[in-house]
């Protein structure tokens, strides 16, 4: 099943036959101002509307029952925001116009799923805010997150999305080693050469390649590997010196529509072997990523279920078993769409409980990192689970690289 792209079409159908497994009675899709930009992908309002020359400023509600025609309610001065899609539109201007249109639209609707989670647990599904939900559940519905639906229709790769990403990683890893190929003839040639510099050599060669980043890419030394979410600026830049850990972590994707992301980590060290503290947790940030890695195989291959939880948690398990509990600062995953952070399941326990399944067709990280004041460690690699296997997309980096 394809990601849904602006000229994708809505399949009703599709979206039917996954409510009736989910047991759910609709798919509640509802925006106000973009600000549910999940609903906009699933029905292209917002290609819609910026193409058909009107605004879309109110709320609309677009309802897919489990059976039946779609049907949605939207306002009266902006009539073809929902022009495009199947089923019968009516329209309010006032609230009470809005209220009796609403309990219409819900008629008969006993358990929808919406763009919530229960306590916030997963933010990124949290699109639809809390009034929206008190205003639904005061017709009697029941709201439901709409975690898996999402996946099935807005974070699934089709055959050619899984080419563009295979595609951008392998350009990303070229990128990589030509980054520590740099590093090491600097330093061997006594240059002064700073994270910044290093960084924007490889926004040049991003460019060559054709890749579309949203971030330049995170070149980290000694101290600043220790945060995850480091990058360096002309200002906040250190120099690379000798017998340093170094981080490099770069995402981007292939300058087409519809392509979607890669993202890798890897580290080097800048000198002939590096000391046993970044040995040791090299190895067992390696292990972590190799367990999570089998879990995912396996379950795929059995035909398992399996959510983004548990992955995270044979991943972390690891680390914390070799003392390094108090030095996790992230989750061990994240899905991979057209957006670097997809729409889909995270492999998470730590920052939430993500109780999304991995689905066939959807493509995320495995990274897990330990963090110190001095240098951090952080390996990441992307996997794709297929219809009865997964697969790692691109080399797995099995030692600290010596870059002297």
């Amino acid at each position: 099943m394809a990601i849904r792209t602006a000229a994708t079409a809505l399949d009703v159908r599709a979206v039917q036959a996954a409510l009736a497994v989910d047991q759910l009675d609709g798919w509640l899709l509802y925006d106000f101002h973009g600000l549910n930009g999940i609903a906009g992908d699933v029905t292209s309002v917002t290609r819609q509307a910026r193409l058909g020359g009107h605004l879309a400023t109110r709320r609309w509600y677009y309802l897919i029952p489990s059976a039946g025609t779609p049907r949605g309610l939207v306002h009266a001065i902006e009539r073809d925001t929902l022009a495009h899609l199947p089923g019968r539109i009516d329209y309010y201007a006032g609230r009470e116009q809005l209220e009796s249109g609403l309990r219409r639209l819900l008629s008969g609707i006993g358990r929808v799923a919406m763009e919530y989670s229960p306590h916030c647990a997963i933010p990124a599904i949290a699109r639809v805010d809390a009034g929206t939900v008190e205003f639904v559940r005061q017709f009697g519905v029941e709201v439901v997150s709409s975690g898996d639906l999402i996946q099935r229709f807005v974070a699934l790769w089709d055959e050619r999305a899984a080419s563009t990403h295979l595609r951008a990683s392998e350009a990303l890893h070229a990128i990589k080693d030509r980054a520590f190929e740099e590093v090491a003839r600097r330093l061997s040639g006594s240059i002064p050469t700073s994270e910044y510099d290093i960084q924007q050599h490889m926004v040049t060669w991003f460019r060559d390649a054709q890749l579309l980043s949203d971030s330049p890419p995170n070149v980290s030394a000694a101290e600043h590997a220790g945060n995850p979410h480091y990058l360096p600026t002309a200002t906040t830049s250190r120099l690379i010196g000798r017998d340093e850990l170094l981080l490099l972590d770069l995402w981007a994707k292939i300058d087409e529509p519809g392509a979607v992301y890669a993202d890798i980590t890897w580290v080097g060290y800048t000198g002939r072997r590096p000391s046993s503290a970044h040995i040791r947790a090299f190895e067992v940030v390696r292990a972590a990523r190799d367990a999570a890695v089998s879990l995912v195989e396996r379950a795929a291959r059995a035909g398992d279920t399996l959510c983004g939880w548990q992955v995270d948690r044979a991943a972390s398990s690891v680390l914390r078993e070799a003392g390094y509990g108090d030095h996790i600062l992230h989750r061990t995953g994240h899905s991979l769409g057209e957006e670097v952070h997809g729409s889909g399941v995270n492999m998470d326990d730590y920052e939430t409980h993500d109780d999304r399944r991995l689905l066939a067709g959807t493509g995320f990280t495995i990274e897990p990192g330990v963090y110190f004041d001095d240098f951090g460690v952080r390996s990441e690699i992307n996997m794709m689970v297929l219809a009865r296997d997964a697969v790692v997309t691109g080399p797995r980096q099995t030692e600290i690289i010596a870059l002297v």
